[in-house]
């Protein structure tokens, strides 16, 4: 019977006597249910899979799997350090990976400036549809496209320079040119679609600023420099911050169509040599361990990013 009197209690009490956790679920809870599918999708594929972490403190054995393969501490991580070629392989990727957020980032931006501008309409689009094309074709198809122009002997830019007398330059097998073979194809590849996130944080700007700003007297380039780049820099800011995350990750699937033996010095990354010893070789271990490396400096990086960014005016991540 007290049992019964106090539920009966609990199911009078009114509303604004619960916790403060439970009237804001009832009353969101249409919202939490549609974030549903979007966590389990997280737990399931991204957090679930984290399990598999254990196998760089293993010497896994494919057939033995997980739960059968013994474990052999830190030794696949002492593996990765002592070997002659990690050295190698930190350079260029940190070389890469410097190269693409330095040189990449500005033309996304200048591009969505000059976007910004344009007051024609149907140019506007033309020049959208022209610059956003190419991140839509695979890189199998886009090497495909350089190799036709720099092949050697039979490439167009090739033959036209041996036409003019000069000496032509291998390009697909120069060590000099392969990094800045990589930059340009990325930037022409990514610039385009790049520029949409910085055209949606350019269209969110309070069109009155630039009104007042042309009362006042400034010009174009005074509203760019005063009101449009102040506009975006925590969108440029938030994007440094999840590309330093991302530091290690040097464009895998890129390096690795266009990388061949002569260029191995200068192009070969970690992403490539753990492809090579993981798939190649069936060794999962030492892969597994330099992917454990990554994450644990891509998240030191995005730590003290988001910290400096804060220091200096931005807003951050969180």
């Amino acid at each position: 019977m007290r049992e019964m009197a106090s539920t009966a209690k609990a199911a009078k009490r009114p509303e604004g006597s619960r916790p403060k956790w439970i009237r804001t679920f009832l009353r969101y809870r249409w919202l939490y249910l549609f974030m549903v599918p979007g966590l389990l999708y997280y737990l399931i594929f991204h957090y679930v899979p984290m399990f598999g972490l254990v196998v760089a403190f293993q010497d896994y054995n494919l057939m033995k799997g997980i739960w059968g393969s013994p474990w052999v501490g830190f030794d696949n991580f002492r593996t990765v350090f002592s070997s002659p070629d990690f050295l190698v392989l930190m350079k260029n990727t940190i070389i890469l990976s410097v190269y693409r957020i330095v040189f990449n980032m500005f033309p996304d931006l200048i591009l969505a400036l000059m976007l910004n501008e344009i007051r024609v309409r149907w140019f506007k689009k033309w020049i959208q549809t022209l610059t956003y094309g190419p991140h839509f074709l695979s890189w199998i198809i886009v090497y495909g496209i350089v190799f036709s122009f720099f092949a050697p002997g039979s490439g167009l830019i090739t033959n036209f320079i041996r036409d003019l007398g000069w000496t032509p330059i291998d390009v697909l097998t120069s060590s000099e040119w392969f990094r800045t073979l990589l930059l340009s194809t990325d930037i022409w590849k990514s610039t385009g679609y790049g520029a949409i996130i910085y055209l949606a944080a350019l269209a969110g700007i309070n069109n009155e600023l630039y009104e007042s700003a042309a009362i006042d007297g400034a010009g174009r380039w005074k509203q760019m420099w005063h009101i449009t780049l102040p506009g975006v820099r925590d969108v440029f800011i938030l994007l440094i911050i999840l590309r330093l995350g991302n530091i290690l990750d040097a464009g895998f699937e890129q390096v690795y169509i266009f990388l061949n033996v002569r260029v191995y010095d200068v192009g070969d990354i970690l992403d490539t040599w753990i492809f090579r010893r993981g798939i190649e070789q069936l060794d999962f271990s030492v892969p597994a361990a330099v992917g454990v490396f990554k994450s644990i400096i891509g998240f030191v990086l995005v730590i003290l990013a988001n910290k400096l960014a804060k220091r200096f005016g931005g807003s951050g991540i969180w």
